[in-house]
């Protein structure tokens, strides 16, 4: 059964004192390859004394740039979108002949267009040991790309507990591995630089995170911002990641922007005047009826179609469909919503086509 949502999310800074803003940077649109099939979206920004630009940043992520003519007290975006959450399967792509075995290799077009994504930071203490281990590990067991890539995806997800972080910012890989904790942008930057130092290209992902309830498993929808990894494979294309619960990205992961760092594919960038300003969000998930049509099962006259008496012109409601079979007609004049349909005159009399 195809089920379909409406995903609100607002976002509001509140400050102490009237400030001025300088252009504000919002990604907070799906991106081009969400896998997920979207029917509707909206952006509205308060207050209404301000200029909207759309563009594409550096990465050819969707950007909203707004301008604002006056100092401001408060800052509100609302975003809602509706999707169809069809099962997908993460796993269905084809991957080129050359790439199949790891360690992976690019042709010198692809590293060259990959180069942001292959750039990677010195391997402290902590990191290059656990680089080590895990290849030596995957080397007896994951043979294939696919299957090297999705138990590195794993390891990440066990060795890292995931925790709510409400500081800004990512933490680097020394930290998020001496601690064994972090939050889903830790971990994604976490397996960002892991695939990196493989040499397979991948890049840091901001995005929404649905979860629909399913029986004991999880009693009530879900939607919350969430960070992943995505990683190039020749044939394949980007493959969305999730470090947080070692799976594959599927329908759920709504992708808004992504970047070679962290800092490329934050939701809001700009600045305000100094000041105390209090931020605060809040995002719902709706599932939307599923609407059936009056005619769905067979077709048939129904309420308000009128018809026009051949006897003395006047219009008269239709009979029931229970009726048609009792009476004689004669009409072949029919109007809906205000205007007559002219249809080929045909005599029905007690169940019998004439």
């Amino acid at each position: 059964m195809v089920v379909r949502i409406a995903l609100d999310h607002r976002t509001q800074y509140r400050y102490d004192r009237a400030v001025s803003l300088s252009a504000q940077e919002v990604r907070l649109r799906p991106a081009a390859h969400t896998r997920t099939l979207l029917e509707a979206y909206s952006l509205n920004v308060s207050p209404r004394h301000h200029t909207v630009k759309w563009q594409h940043d550096a990465y050819g992520n969707r950007l909203a740039r707004l301008t604002f003519e006056r100092p401001v007290r408060e800052l509100t975006i609302d975003v809602r979108l509706v999707a169809r959450m069809d099962a997908v399967n993460p796993f269905d792509f084809l991957v080129d002949e050359r790439a199949q075995r790891f360690p992976l290799v690019y042709d010198e077009d692809e590293r060259r267009a990959l180069a942001p994504f292959l750039e990677r930071e010195a391997a402290g203490g902590r990191l290059a040991p656990w680089l080590e281990a895990t290849r030596a590990r995957l080397a007896q067991s994951a043979t294939t790309t696919v299957d090297f890539m999705v138990e590195t995806n794993r390891a990440v997800a066990q060795d890292i507990r995931y925790e709510t972080r409400m500081e800004p910012g990512v933490q680097s890989c020394e930290q998020t591995l001496r601690e064994h904790r972090g939050s889903c942008r830790d971990s994604a930057w976490l397996l960002v630089q892991v695939l990196r130092h493989f040499d397979i290209a991948a890049r840091f992902v901001s995005g929404y995170l649905v979860q629909l309830a399913r029986g004991a498993a999880r009693r009530s929808d879900s939607a919350d911002f969430h960070a992943w990894c995505e990683a190039y494979v020749p044939g394949a294309g980007w493959i969305g990641m999730d470090a947080t619960s070692g799976l594959l990205a599927a329908e759920g992961h709504i992708p808004l922007a992504y970047a070679a760092v962290p800092d490329g594919a934050a939701p809001v960038v700009g600045y305000a005047d100094r000041s105390r300003a209090n931020l605060s969000f809040d995002m719902r998930v709706t599932r939307i009826p599923r609407r059936r049509h009056p005619l769905a099962d067979r077709p048939q006259v129904l309420y308000p179609f009128r018809y026009r008496d051949a006897d003395n012109g006047r219009w008269r409601a239709a009979p029931r469909p229970a009726q048609l079979e009792e009476i004689e007609l004669h009409y072949h004049e029919f109007e809906l919503a205000g205007e007559a349909v002219v249809i080929p005159a045909r005599k029905t009399a007690k169940g019998r086509g004439q």
